[in-house]
């Protein structure tokens, strides 16, 4: 169970009654309402609040000799609500509409910020965190608030009408101005503030008005949402006990979650490492057995430069200044660069089967980057005519035109994810962040994608704001090339463990 769950099944028992014991000796709910009643009357009577049109009381059938279970009466309509209600209360509880016992739908007081006292609370949705928690309490002055504010008292119920599965729903502890995104209300009758906020957050809630929301991209509910809520009124003594119970139960949660987060990170670091161990036992010949009867790597290197040669005799691709080959003799290695042979046994960093070769990035494929194009050319959904558009950090979006087509390891050299390995297909367009890396001699292309990753090119990068990678030093990075079959087996393998270790995180 993860926190949130936790969490919800504390709220949702709550609502229902099951989290504390009821007491025979409380006052019950429906004595609270009367006297609600009383007070809106009384409110009415003076003008401080204006009359409903749509008064709502709900009762029980049976008190009233009706054949329903549960009834609502608006004006002198009395209509059979018992497949509304969504789960049993306690007889002392009572059913009521969230806008009789408050006054969510009532005209809030508004103000423009440059009227406001600078010394007051300013809040707007950034300072709560996701599930209410304020997290920071700046003035007006401190805000440099603009535009319209609504007005708020200390321990007004606070409640984001924005985004509302973010549960961004708090008790004012002060007064201010807030954003009108945040709606201000109270309740009648000395109903417990912190009961209606856990209410508010409880799944019962929640699934109801994220499923009312209206606008995609800043989904919002509406007023009447809100204030048809059924909502489930315990006596006011249990409210209390209610509460105190959450109240008591949160350090727990806490370090339930503490606990959660720590599993969670470990769990992450542990998949991950045992991803990166995979990968480097497959660079050192260690994750399949060499077969004897494998064409050795000696021979595909030298189908490699054979392909590049032609290439380069084709003006196709460029020859490399500095050619580097690479030879071992008596298990050490030796490479030879524009006739000079120096030993690299201690730049090699590990050792390599014999049917292996050791080579640079450069030797054995051919790095390019792309070209740069406009922003307002990439847009973010795939239709007919569009190709995928590589950046430095993966798909950047979908463009009109492509300058590569074929299999495509792509090396990200600028961005947060510098170094990054993607795999693109057929026709696409490369942006001058995006390095395709060539393949020949029908070497594997995904090998080339496991073995770029296994390298880690990220810590070539320069230590800038952005990093980047240069062509030139990815070239020199060293890699060790399998022969061809193995190749192919070091593939399977990892295709085979990958899944199974992504199935363990879920």
């Amino acid at each position: 169970m993860t926190t949130q769950q936790l969490k919800n099944s504390i709220l949702q028992m709550a609502v229902q009654g099951k989290l504390v014991p009821q007491d025979p000796n409380d006052e019950p709910a429906s004595v609270l309402l009367e006297r609600i009643k009383a007070e809106k009357e009384a409110l009415i009577k003076s003008g401080k609040i204006k009359k409903s049109k749509k008064s709502s009381e709900i009762f029980r059938g049976a008190s009233r000799t009706l054949p329903y279970t549960f009834c609502e009466q608006i004006g002198k309509e009395i209509r059979d609500i018992s497949d509304e209600i969504p789960f049993e209360i306690s007889e002392s509880w009572e059913w009521v509409r969230l806008g009789i016992i408050s006054t969510y739908n009532q005209t809030k007081k508004k103000i423009n910020a440059k009227d406001a006292d600078i010394s007051i609370w300013g809040l707007d949705l950034e300072d709560i965190e996701k599930g209410g928690r304020l997290l920071v309490k700046k003035t007006v002055g401190e805000r440099n608030a603009i535009g319209d504010k609504t007005v708020f008292e200390k321990g007004d119920i606070l409640y984001s009408k924005l985004r509302p599965y973010l549960l961004k729903i708090l008790v004012a502890p002060d007064g201010g101005i807030c954003t009108p995104e945040i709606v201000p209300f109270t309740v009648y009758g000395g109903i417990s503030a912190e009961y209606i906020v856990n209410f508010l957050k409880s799944p019962y809630v929640d699934g109801i008005v994220n499923g009312e929301t209206y606008g995609m991209k800043m989904p919002r509910v509406g007023t009447d949402t809100i204030i048809s809520l059924l909502t489930p009124l315990p006596p006011l003594a249990e409210q209390k006990r209610i509460v105190a119970k959450i109240e008591e139960l949160l350090p727990y949660i806490e370090k339930y979650e503490q606990a959660e987060t720590k599993l969670t990170a470990l769990n992450k670091s542990f998949l991950e490492m045992l991803k990166k161990s995979i990968l480097q036992e497959a660079v050192q010949g260690k994750l399949v057995p060499q077969n004897p009867d494998d064409e050795p790597a000696s021979i595909l290197l030298e189908r490699i430069r054979a392909e590049k040669q032609e290439l380069i005799r084709q003006g196709k691709i460029k020859k490399s200044k500095h050619e580097s080959i690479i030879v071992t003799r008596d298990k050490i290695p030796y490479e030879i660069i524009d006739g000079k042979e120096h030993c690299i046994a201690d730049e090699v960093p590990f050792e390599i089967p014999e049917s292996w070769e050791w080579c640079r990035v450069g030797s054995i494929f051919t790095l390019q980057a792309g070209k740069n194009i406009s922003a307002n050319q990439i847009v973010e959904d795939l239709v007919e005519g569009l190709y995928p558009c590589f950046g430095g950090n993966g798909i950047r979006g979908y463009v009109p035109s492509f300058n590569r087509e074929g299999n495509y390891p792509i090396i990200g050299r600028q961005g947060a994810l510098c170094g990054n390995i993607n795999l693109a297909n057929g026709q696409f367009y490369a942006t001058e962040h995006a390095v395709c890396v060539k393949t020949f001699a029908n070497t594997d292309v995904l090998w080339c994608c496991y073995f770029l990753t296994a390298l880690n090119l990220n810590q070539y990068a320069t230590a800038t704001a952005q990093p980047g990678l240069a062509v030139a030093n990815i070239n020199e990075v060293f890699i060790p090339l399998p022969p061809l079959a193995e190749q192919k087996r070091i593939v399977k393998k990892i295709e085979e463990l990958m899944p199974m270790i992504n199935s363990i995180s879920k």
